[in-house]
């Protein structure tokens, strides 16, 4: 298993005979061998306690740590009560309040909000995140209009971070950042697929490139995966390996282990039992199974400090984009103190950017912002399931479901869309 798991990690085949291998070499050898072999260096044993101890390192638990955002000694919070309520005025003056809402009701909200950011010191956070999206939409790089709890929030709107009035839809604050549940917000900020490097660009050059980092994430060999690569370096067919991947059954929210697997499908029982090279696949795989495969890089997450990052966590550069990365995954980079922020490339709005210049080309001027929520020739289309390449609706299930419920309101996405998860989704039909 060890042979095969190294040929796996090289990209070779296990009868390659110029890769590296498992030798009788590879072991842990005994403090007295040791000793011996290196009789004439007896400084080196005690060499390695020392280096050990110097090696030996966990992150410390520490409370959030956010970049300051202006000068030194610059009042965040008011800066923030300054940019909210200029942006909600904006915002009213250009749309007006919600159906049954005035401006009064807008202000309470908003007062109400900023309190709380406020009381949990996140004015910077909210600073910061507001500060990259309004220098992405000043350069003309396509912005999602929010998705996520984020929404919610009227300070988000009101900062142009989200699109969404939460007043028009309903939505809560409190499902975003609560007193309550002490946690530290997170948007999720869409940019255009092309252009998402140059807003992590402007972030490095606005906070400093010592202080700016994407999070490593580690590949972990799942049943069907281990399967796979197993089946390819022990060189079986595709064909093969494909049929008996495929009896593993696919569960992402709750992936089943290969034994449970095997145990659950007389098919890859008896196939073991004809063919000893399927039993090999099995029993490698088994014990492969759980291993890290690969690190790679978080498909969205940056961390900003306040300091050179490599005095909170130690850190890598990724090969392929010369970007400093987090040696430590999501999980250990927060509980160091440094604060995620989304940078979610999107092909979605890619899309949209460049159907908008192609028509504009036939002399048509679209604004996607004012496109209106009632076009009954739109929520037509999306009854006869014709949504491949939309955003959220355009898988199999989604599609079928769009055509059982012959959506005619902006509303009933919304629902479908939430619904649209493990464990909510078997109420689809009933809604």
């Amino acid at each position: 298993a060890h042979d095969a798991l190294l040929a796996v990690a090289a990209g070779r085949l296990v009868s390659d005979g110029e890769r590296r291998r498992v030798t009788p070499e590879h072991y842990f050898t005994s403090r007295a061998e040791m000793k011996r072999r290196f009789a004439d260096l007896p400084e080196a044993l005690s060499a390695t306690v020392e280096i050990a101890m110097r090696c030996t390192w966990r992150v410390g638990l520490r409370k959030p740590i956010l970049p300051r955002f202006g000068e030194e000694g610059h009042d965040e919070a008011e800066e923030l009560q300054l940019q909210a309520k200029a942006g909600l005025a904006a915002r009213l003056a250009k749309h007006g309040p919600a159906d049954g809402y005035c401006v009064e009701d807008y202000e309470k909200r908003l007062d109400f909000e900023l309190s709380i950011i406020t009381r949990m010191k996140f004015p910077g956070y909210f600073l910061i995140v507001a500060d990259f999206i309004k220098w992405a939409k000043d350069h003309d790089i396509p912005v999602g209009p929010g998705r996520g709890s984020g929404a919610g929030s009227l300070v988000a709107y009101a900062l142009t971070i989200t699109d969404v009035d939460p007043l028009r839809f309903g939505l809560l604050f409190e499902r975003f950042l609560n007193p309550d549940r002490v946690s530290m917000p997170d948007f999720d900020i869409d940019f255009c697929q092309n252009r998402r490097e140059e807003v992590i660009d402007y972030v490095k050059h606005r906070y400093g490139e010592e202080r700016v980092a994407q999070i490593i994430t580690f590949g972990t060999l799942l049943a069907r995966g281990v399967l796979r690569d197993v089946g390819r370096v022990l060189e079986m067919p595709y064909g093969q390996v494909d049929r008996l991947t495929k009896l593993v059954p696919q569960n992402p929210a709750k992936p089943i282990s290969l034994k449970d697997a095997i145990e659950g499908e007389p098919k890859l029982q008896q196939a073991a039992q004809e063919e000893p090279i399927v039993a090999r696949l099995l029993e490698i795989g088994q014990k492969l199974e759980g291993l890290h495969r690969h690190a790679s890089t978080h498909a969205a997450g940056v961390v900003i400090g306040d300091r050179p990052l490599e005095q909170l966590v130690a850190l890598s550069v990724d090969p392929r984009t010369g970007m400093r990365v987090t040696q430590f995954n999501m999980k250990w980079v927060e509980q160091a103190g440094l604060v995620k922020f989304d940078f979610l490339g999107l092909k979605t709005l890619t899309t949209l950017t460049t159907a908008v210049k192609l028509i504009a080309q036939r002399g048509i001027a679209i604004d996607l912002a004012s496109l209106p929520f009632d076009d009954p020739p739109t929520y037509a289309m999306l009854a006869r399931g014709e949504t491949v390449g939309v955003f959220q609706v355009e898988s199999a299930g989604m599609r079928k479901a769009l055509v059982e419920m012959k959506a005619d309101r902006i509303e009933d996405l919304i629902a479908l869309v939430a619904l649209y998860r493990p464990g909510p989704m078997d109420n689809s039909p009933t809604y």
